[in-house]
């Protein structure tokens, strides 16, 4: 999976508000244009990179594309940004455990 791809693509914001608009469901392209308030030409073009970056896929019915999300894509990236996540958990934690003795450290001396 090339993240690169997908990371760009999705860092377009109206390729990423179509993102999000296609969390919710199936969606033509006229739809779609009309949710974001852009010409239909501009809509196919952001599923254009969508659809080469393997994020969206789609169906036909008579004259129409109907888009859906592809899930794949997706559980790929979480998987990549776990190892970050890991990361930032094992900062916290490292951050919750000093603020917990600072804490303490404050409480003894004001009892004394």
């Amino acid at each position: 999976m090339d993240y690169t791809t997908i990371l760009s693509a999705l860092a377009e914001p109206n390729r990423l508000q179509i993102v999000e608009l296609l969390r919710l469901g199936p969606l033509t392209v006229g739809e779609i244009a009309d949710h974001l308030h852009i010409r239909q030409p501009q809509a196919s073009k952001h599923l254009r990179v969508l659809y080469k970056a393997g994020m969206v896929e789609f169906s036909v019915e008579a004259n129409r594309r109907i888009y859906n999300l592809r899930s794949e894509p997706f559980k790929a990236l979480d998987l990549w940004l776990k190892k970050y996540r890991d990361i930032w958990e094992e900062k916290f934690d490292n951050l919750d455990r000093y603020l917990q003795d600072l804490q303490k450290r404050e409480n003894k001396e004001n009892e004394n």
